[in-house]
């Protein structure tokens, strides 16, 4: 098989949070027809224990362990140079040496970048071909996180969000095909880096649709005369946090003066301080990391993603929707869905919104057919192969599509962790 450098900034294995569902899946699909050279930090300990079975899939597999905090107060030094901090966190003379031997060694001529820090290690090989999948615009997210803090850090967002833009531009300027995760995506960046309009297509997240699956709903975790709402993700996130806060003290409230059995369920690793405080509310169950988290989302009234602060398709709602549960986003995520809002999801914008919709599916009649219409529209339109064909027509090797449907055997057990 042909080889292919595959960089990425977080072990994609286990797929437990949004990015690494992402880039997990995107390798699973390449390793069916390249040979895989991967380099990648692991920056939780938790995933050491993994790095064997991913390194089982590739032809070369080179991790590196970062420190978060230590990283961060390093990456400070960007500060002085003008450049983005994120791209200095990536930074590693060791990651650098690694990708020009393996390049030399191996005879690289093609490359996928799956975040636009990890472009930096391509400078020095102009040569080589690559698609570089940014996901999201993340110089937005900075943007957008700038007025909610005081200064100094309202400052040092904004500076994040202007330098990380300049490389992100630079990046998909050196690159042969670049990614965003939805047109809604594509559009943003357009308009911010007009001189690359055109350059950046669309490509989708999908959802394994054999795993989450309604008939893998297993046993209730909830009591029997709880009106469960659930919301998941790596609770580390600050966008995710921001969320489960504002639902539990803004929205909670006003569900519970109707419905006093509703109870919010936070389910997902590394909850933050400020979420496991939600838990002195009463009425907020905070679970931290959970072995599958299907049962949690299969046995829900319902499903939330009330994130103000984050754009793209959410794994976690296409997660409950392939399991049959109705979900109610944030009003502005609703562009990133090819669904029918009212029929496959809902929509909310602000906290009576969000209230009177999640009263409403707590009609078993309601919700079960907002359930299965959400069913359907995944299988219809999120498969994992299905999503991943532009890079395939990149590559120029089409893979046949495989049968998601009926079969679980290829699932590796820590995919049953709480994704982000």
């Amino acid at each position: 098989m042909e080889p292919l450098l595959f960089l990425a900034h977080r072990l994609p294995f286990p797929p437990n949070k949004g990015d690494k569902i992402r880039s997990y899946h995107l390798l699973k699909h390449l390793a069916r027809t390249h040979a895989l050279h991967v380099g990648t930090f692991v920056d939780d300990a938790a995933d050491l224990p993994h790095v064997p079975t991913l390194a089982a899939q590739c032809a070369q597999l080179h991790t590196e362990v970062i420190a978060p905090r230590s990283r961060k107060l390093w990456s400070l030094r960007a500060l002085a140079t003008g450049e983005a901090l994120s791209v200095a966190y990536y930074r590693s003379a060791a990651m650098q040496r690694w990708v020009d031997d393996t390049i030399a060694r191996h005879r690289i001529t093609r490359a996928v970048v799956f975040c636009s820090t990890m472009a930096q290690y391509l400078d020095r090989h102009p040569q080589v071909r690559r698609v570089v999948d940014l996901v999201d615009v993340d110089s937005a997210k900075w943007s957008e996180y700038a007025p909610r803090h005081r200064w100094p850090m309202s400052w040092l967002y904004r500076r994040e969000a202007r330098t990380l833009l300049d490389f992100e531009t630079r990046a998909v300027a050196a690159a042969d095909a670049a990614y965003l995760v939805t047109p809604a995506e594509v559009a943003l960046f357009d308009a911010l880096a007009p001189a690359q309009k055109g350059r950046v297509s669309a490509v989708p997240n999908g959802v394994d649709t054999a795993f989450f699956d309604p008939s893998h709903a297993g046993v209730s975790p909830y009591g029997a005369e709880v009106r469960p709402v659930v919301f998941t993700g790596a609770m580390d996130y600050w966008p995710n946090v921001d969320a489960a806060c504002w639902f539990a003290h803004e929205v909670m409230p006003r569900i519970r003066a109707v419905e006093p059995a509703a109870r919010f369920y936070v389910v997902g690793m590394n909850p933050a301080p400020a979420v496991r405080e939600l838990e002195k509310l009463g009425w907020v169950t905070v679970t931290g990391r959970v072995d599958d988290v299907r049962p949690w989302v299969a046995h829900a009234a319902c499903a939330v993603a009330p994130l103000r602060v984050a754009r793209g398709i959410q794994n976690k709602v296409l997660e409950a929707m392939a399991m049959a549960r109705p979900v109610v986003v944030w009003d502005t995520l609703a562009a990133s869905l090819d669904a029918t809002p009212g029929r496959d999801f809902f929509t909310a914008g602000d906290a009576e919104g969000y209230a009177r919709e999640v009263l409403r599916l707590f009609d078993r009649a309601i919700g079960d057919e907002a359930g299965r219409a959400a069913r359907v529209r995944i299988e219809q339109t999120y498969r994992w192969d299905a999503a991943l064909a532009g890079i395939d027509a990149w590559l120029g090797t089409p893979v046949k599509p495989t049968t998601e449907r009926g079969t679980t055997d290829d699932v590796h057990p820590d995919l049953l962790h709480a994704r982000g």
